[in-house]
């Protein structure tokens, strides 16, 4: 942003969390391995739209939050504290004045964030902070999507407040930078201390504020199960990637051709370095293919003298490992051989068998069909066989 507009995100880390218990505070509690706060600032500082960075922080959390700072490497470089107070009122209120005795010129609009509200996305940021140019204080809102209830002091049904026109409050709230400020000390002065978010402060002292579209993923954790649903938010999306695998093979002087891993006797063999069987090395390719780490060409030369007559399953095998190294499961595989004859019918269950095996995949999962060329190239003159294969490989989602 430029100098003469500069923007603040204030990030409210202060509070004991009692409602969630334990010993932590709820912001240093650990989601996938890392503090609710890391999260947090890392949401924040990934569009780089913020000048400055301020958290508000507890006098004995010290440690706890330069734990969570280190964990972003370079960028927590941009991050600054200062202790907060008693309150969440007072904390803000602190974490104002911080901002404006920076040295620095004040903030042209300030974000004011929960800090356990990990998963602020920058389409909401930039909502923000347009809805406060714009309005000069807003707050992001969901609709209600359930029947509003208000019960009386036995617990009964005393009536049904319309749900179309409250909404569910969030933060990152946005503000005039100025302005915020000033309701904030004079809500001092006069020793008001009953303010449970800023928007209301703001209104209190005679500031309008405007709304913004919030977003369902910015959930605040206040609950031992909002922990476990940030880890589900966190967890990886299952991605599928399909490869696409072909390989020839010429006829020459022989008594058998080996197709997926079966040898059939034939008049003819195929021609090859290997034991030339075309749906494996098809089906090798496909597999190399979900995860970008060339053909079979690459990583078995048939110059090397090593694979003269070697098994094709060996090199099946070893692009079933590499899969699994990076992560994926393979959830089936479909070949097609290309071939006036052998008849693959007969052999079907055999190499599906095989396939399986190496892959470690049930017999419904290995698709085994062949076609002619009806006469036509070289498979109809009865040159060769060719064939085809597709790999599909699951990567993420647990």
């Amino acid at each position: 942003m430029t100098d003469s507009a500069p923007l603040a995100a204030l990030v409210v880390a202060a509070g004991r969390g009692t409602r969630l218990g334990g010993p932590v505070p709820k912001q240093y509690r650990h989601v996938a391995g890392r503090p609710v706060l890391t999260h947090t600032l890392e949401h924040l500082l990934r569009p780089a739209l913020f000048d400055r960075v301020l958290v508000v922080i507890h006098p004995d959390d010290s440690a706890a939050f330069a734990g969570a700072v280190a964990l972003l490497g370079a960028a927590g470089a941009r991050i600054d504290f200062c202790p907060g107070g008693s309150s969440r009122q007072d904390s803000v209120r602190l974490g104002l004045e911080a901002l404006a005795q920076a040295g620095l010129p004040d903030p042209a609009i300030v974000l004011i964030h929960d800090a356990a509200r990990p998963f602020s996305s920058e389409a909401v940021l930039m909502r923000a902070v347009l809805a406060a140019q714009r309005t000069g204080a807003a707050i992001p809102v969901l609709q209600v999507p359930d029947t509003l209830a208000v019960l009386d002091e036995a617990g009964y049904l005393a009536g049904n407040p319309d749900r179309n026109k409250v909404r569910l409050v969030q933060t990152p709230q946005a503000f005039r930078f100025g302005p915020v400020l000033a309701a904030h000390r004079r809500a001092l002065a006069e020793g008001r201390t009953d303010f449970t978010d800023d928007a209301g402060l703001a209104v209190a002292y005679g500031q309008g504020v405007g709304s913004f579209a919030g977003d369902e993923a910015l959930f605040k954790i206040t609950r031992e199960e909002d922990l476990a649903r940030a880890e589900r938010h966190l967890a990886p999306q299952a991605e599928t990637r399909t490869g696409l695998g072909y390989d020839v093979h010429a006829f020459t002087e022989g008594d058998h051709v080996w197709l997926g891993g079966v040898a059939i006797p034939h008049g003819r063999k195929l021609l090859g370095h290997s034991d030339a069987d075309p749906l494996l090395h098809a089906l090798t390719d496909a597999l190399l293919g979900t995860i970008g780490d060339g053909d079979i060409g690459q990583h078995f030369p048939p110059s090397d003298p090593r694979w003269k007559g070697a098994p094709s399953r060996l090199f099946l095998a070893d692009a079933a490992r590499r899969v699994a190294e990076r992560g994926g499961r393979i959830v089936s595989v479909d070949c097609t051989v290309l071939a006036e004859a052998p008849k693959v019918g007969p052999h079907r269950a055999a190499m599906q068998a095989l396939i399986g095996e190496v892959l470690g995949l049930a017999p419904e999962r290995v698709g085994i069909k062949a076609t002619t060329s009806e006469k036509l190239g070289f498979v109809g003159r009865s040159e060769g066989i060719a064939a085809m294969a597709v790999a599909n490989v699951m990567f993420g989602g647990g």
